[in-house]
């Protein structure tokens, strides 16, 4: 995942049994190709080069079958790991947050929602009937993705939609080693397991 033109759009295939979503960066070219796996306790999701899923570019591994406090491992096609997302729990109630780690265990970036009142809003308006359908267009979860340093290297969000889940990455600031590839497959783990909001 190299040499690629920000911002990336990722948008979810609809009618599909298992989550599917293409990546495509800002002059339309497939980035990646993302699906779960149905029917699995634990989140096992394959990366493909594109939507022919010929060429597997990374795999993503979760480490428990309960998502609280889990930590999904991301393997390049050898099976070598190249670096981790870690999903706070306990924050996640309020602010959804999440940890990168490199491929030796240091934390490398932290990906954390901007506002808690849109996540909180979404779970109340979400159940009232007719109301709920119009809230994928109100009410758009963004996340800031730093360094420790406080850094801001890229913002995440979903663009409004009434139907399909489309979300985006902007480029905020130059990468560092490896970092590209763990944002970008980082963002890729949390929007599976942020999707149904919105």
């Amino acid at each position: 995942m190299l040499n690629l033109h920000y911002p990336l759009t990722i948008k979810f295939k609809l009618a599909v049994l298992n989550p599917q979503f293409s990546v495509v960066d800002l002059q339309g070219r497939p980035v990646a190709y993302v699906k779960q796996k149905a029917f699995k306790l634990k989140e096992d999701i394959s990366v493909f080069r594109s939507e022919a899923q010929t060429e597997l570019q990374y795999r993503i591994k979760a480490d428990r079958w309960l998502d609280y406090n889990a930590s999904y491992s991301f393997l390049d096609a050898n099976g070598k790991e190249c670096g981790r997302l870690l999903r706070k729990g306990a924050r996640s109630l309020w602010k959804a947050e999440y940890e990168l780690f490199d491929e030796q265990g240091k934390p490398d970036l932290v990906i954390k929602e901007d506002n808690g009142w849109v996540k909180v809003l979404d779970g109340l308006l979400g159940e009232i009937p007719i109301l709920g359908l119009f809230t994928g267009y109100f009410l758009n979860p963004r996340y800031n993705i730093t360094r420790p340093d406080g850094t801001l290297v890229a913002v995440f969000h979903k663009k409004p939609d009434l139907i399909s889940r489309s979300f985006e990455l902007e480029k905020k600031a130059g990468f560092e080693e490896g970092e590209e590839t763990r944002l970008v497959l980082g963002t890729m783990m949390m929007v599976l397991l942020e999707r149904a909001r919105g």
